[in-house]
Formats: structure tokens, sequence, C-alpha cells
């Protein structure tokens, strides 16, 4: 049968996505977690904590923007409550972790997530009445926490220490954690989900070594693990982890889900050698939350010229169209309409947009003296140390090594939801999330240190 005989449509062009097939469009999956509550007038903690607001959120999402799949929960804390990690809750955001259980307490926890636990009744209710639904026409995904990020929810930043301390432990910690998503991961099947995301912002803050000492194996086990229960895989991660995107591949996920952090095309040439689906990547704050809705529309048209075809290509295989990350809760609607609208017509939208020039962050910022300064200064640039969790733990280590030097070192964050932080980093060179500056000079990108190794690192500016 010819394509255009079959023309998939919604779920149908997921699906054919993940196996890699010819396509007539490109299929659009919007990350809308809290963001669904915004459009029915329900904030974050409502839609996380109550069944019914957030079935009527998610209908809503699946009414106004039109997807071919989406998401029925996008809250990376969900298990680390479940096992004992006492969260602090935002108006407009997820929960965030706020205690470490094995922080000071290096055991392998053995108890596995049960379906009455925590929020899984909630979760796993409305994941069952959004089958009913529209689960005939839209493709639903399952997201589940990584095993490093979880890894870290339980045992805190000494988490970054014990790759170098007791490499034995964090590997014992994290097949537990494994073991954690492949129960979440079975609960979320069951409850009918199409597609299990595997999301784990904190892949991209270790070096592919690193990746290759302790998450190639776990990955890998949940992957094949997920192809058992007879559905698709994807690997979701934040930040610039270029580095890790071929040792990623390498753990056989069907997808891999990538933020603005990373060159869509250059990655997805490497996706490709592995026959693997690449999914993303409009940015989340300059484009979807900040932008205008041409801005985000010329971003689509832009992407999609830009990634490679084969020959006789109508669109490029091996590719979903979705925001970076979860999509922020103040999302202008029109925004995410204008992403529909060109990626359902693209010919029509380059044409609309052939003379746009698209928003640029003007605002005049004054930079440090930096040569003067008093004392030293960490500047921590993030998407939001709030609600991204590889911008927290960069947070938090540099809290950790600032409160050993009391009042004399100078600490900041600088967070990318706010336009004058946005002109602020473009003004310095910053260019990729979360990094940390110190006097202002890039000391981290996207790598989170150990506590001794920021610790002198500020010490030696300070002389």
């Amino acid at each position: 049968m010819s394509l255009a005989q079959h023309r998939p449509v919604g779920k149908d062009l997921v699906f054919a996505a993940l196996r890699h097939e010819a396509l007539p469009v490109v299929p659009w999956v919007p990350f809308a977690g809290v963001h669904a509550g915004k459009l029915r007038g329900y904030d974050a903690m409502q839609v996380l904590t109550d069944a019914d607001k957030l079935f009527e959120s998610l209908l809503e999402v699946n009414r106004v923007y039109g997807p071919d799949g989406q998401p029925v929960v996008f809250d990376l804390q969900v298990e680390a409550e479940i096992l004992g990690c006492e969260l602090a809750w935002a108006r407009l955001a997820p929960p965030s972790v706020a205690s470490h259980p094995l922080e000071a307490n290096k055991v392998v926890p053995s108890h596995l997530p049960e379906a009455g636990e925590g929020r899984l009744p909630m979760i796993l209710d409305v994941m069952r009445r959004m089958k009913a639904a529209v689960g005939q026409s839209t493709a639903l995904y399952g997201l589940i926490c990584g095993p490093m990020t979880l890894a870290s929810h339980l045992r805190g930043t000494e988490v970054f220490m014990d790759a170098f301390d007791d490499p034995d432990y964090l590997q014992a910690l994290i097949d537990y954690c494994t073991q954690v998503c492949i129960r979440m991961a079975q609960l979320y099947r069951e409850a009918g989900m199409d597609v299990i995301a595997v999301v784990d912002p904190l892949v991209s803050q270790v070096s592919p070594r690193t990746f290759k000492s302790f998450l190639i194996q776990p990955f890998t086990t949940i992957f094949s693990a997920i192809r058992e229960m007879g559905a698709f895989s994807s690997l979701f991660v934040c930040g610039d982890a270029t580095k890790n995107i071929d040792v990623m591949c390498q753990t056989r996920p069907d997808s891999i889900s990538i933020d603005e952090n990373i060159n869509l095309p250059a990655a997805k040439l490497i996706t490709d050698r592995y026959n693997i689906t690449i999914g993303g990547n409009i940015p989340l704050t300059t484009r979807m939350l900040l932008g205008n809705q041409q801005d985000n529309m010329k971003f689509v048209v832009d992407l999609l010229d830009g990634l490679p075809k084969n020959e006789g290509e109508v669109v490029p295989t091996n590719f979903i169209l979705a925001p970076g990350c979860d999509m922020p809760y103040d999302t202008p609607v029109e925004n995410t309409v204008g992403v529909l609208q060109a990626v359902r017509d693209t010919e029509g939208t380059r044409l609309m947009l052939a003379n746009y020039e698209s928003h640029t962050f003007d605002i005049e910022v004054t930079l440090p003296n930096y040569a003067e300064l008093d004392k030293p200064l960490i500047e921590v640039f993030t998407l939001d140390s709030d609600t991204c969790a590889a911008c927290g733990y960069m947070m938090g280590a540099a809290n950790r090594a600032a409160a050993e030097f009391g009042d004399h070192v100078e600490l900041k964050e600088y967070k990318f939801t706010l336009p004058e932080n946005v002109a602020r980093m473009m003004k310095l060179g910053v260019k990729n999330l979360p990094s940390l500056y110190i006097n202002g000079e890039l000391k981290y990108s996207s790598i989170i240190p150990s506590n001794r190794e920021l610790v002198d690192q500020i010490r030696s500016a300070g002389k």
C-alpha cells in the first residue's frame, strides 16, 4: 500500500514515526503538563492532585491543541514522593524534592511502588479515563522518572560525589531505581499508555564515560522491558546532552526527546545512524513563554526546513515535533495554537511569514565589573531551579559550596523565565543551561560539580 493510500493521522502518525516509516506530515506532541490546568483555570497543585480537574484539563489540551500524542502527567516527583521524599509544592509548576531520605543514610532500598501508593491511584484513574475518551485517536504518553534523576532525588547532591567516592554504592542505588522504573512502566502500561517515556534530566549533567559506567546497562534494561510490555519507549533529556547522544542511542529506545540546548539537525544525524526517532525541540522560554505566535510558527517552519531528509521524502522520517520539555504554565494559548497551524500547514505558514523577523530581547542590562569585585561572585544561570531537576541540582551544589564561605561570597541565580535574564545571558554569552560562572568566567556548563571541586574553584577565585 502506498503512502498516499494510507495516510496515518493522530495516534497512528506517532506510531508510524516510532516505527521509522515514511510520513505524509510530522507528528505533533505538546508536552502540556501543568500548563493543561491553565486551559481550565486550575493551578499546578490542583491538576496534580485532583483526578477530575486533571482529566478535564487534558481533554481541553486535546481539543485546543489537536495533538497526535500527549502526556497524561509531567511530574518527575511521583516516585520520589512514594519512596519517602518530601515535596515543596508551587502554584504554577510541578513540585520539587525538598528532602532526600538517603542523604545521610547510605542504604539501598528494596520497596517498589504499588498502585495504591502516593498519587498513583489518581494518576492511574486518569490514564484509564483518557484511554477511554481519546485513546483511539491520540497516542498517550506515560512519563516516569529516570534512574539517575531518581537516585539524586533520594540521595541529594551526594550522588555526584558517590561516583568518585563509592561507585559500587552508586551503581547499586541506580540498579534499584531501574527496578522502580520498570515497575512504574508496568503500572502505566496496564493503564493503557502507548508510549513509556523515561525522563532523566540529569543525563545531561554526566560525562559519556560516567554514562557508560553507570547508566548504559540500566537504560538498556528499562527499554528492553518496555518493549516486552508491547509499548513504545522514549528517553527524555534536558540541558546540553550533545556529548551523550551517541551513548543514549546505544541503549536502544524507540525515540529520544531533547530540548533547545541541543542542535536538533546535528543530533538527528546521530540518531538516524541508529534508526531512532528524535523529538523536540521548540524553545520553552524564548519562543513558547515569552515569544509571540509568529515567533513560534517561524521556529517550526525553520526547524522543519533545516532537518535532513532522504531523497523523495515529503517530511523527515524519525522525527516528532514537540516542545523542548514540559511547557511553562503561563505559555500563551495562541503560541501553541500557532505551532499547531505551522505543523498542519507548513507551506502556507512559510508564505505568510516570508518577511517576518523574530522577536528579540533588546532589554538593556549591566554586567558587574568582574575585575573589581570585593568577593567571589557565583552566578548560576538556570531555566528555573524550582521546576528543572538539572537546574535544581546545579543550584543545590552552588548553595552547598557557598555556605562554606558564609558572607565571603555572593551567590545569584538568574532564571531564564524572565526577559531581563534572557537579555543578561545573551550579553554574557551563556550558551547552555544550567551553567555556573565564577567572577564572570564559565566554570561548569551542563555538568554538576562535586562539592570539593566547586569549593576549590571558589577558593581560587578569592585569592
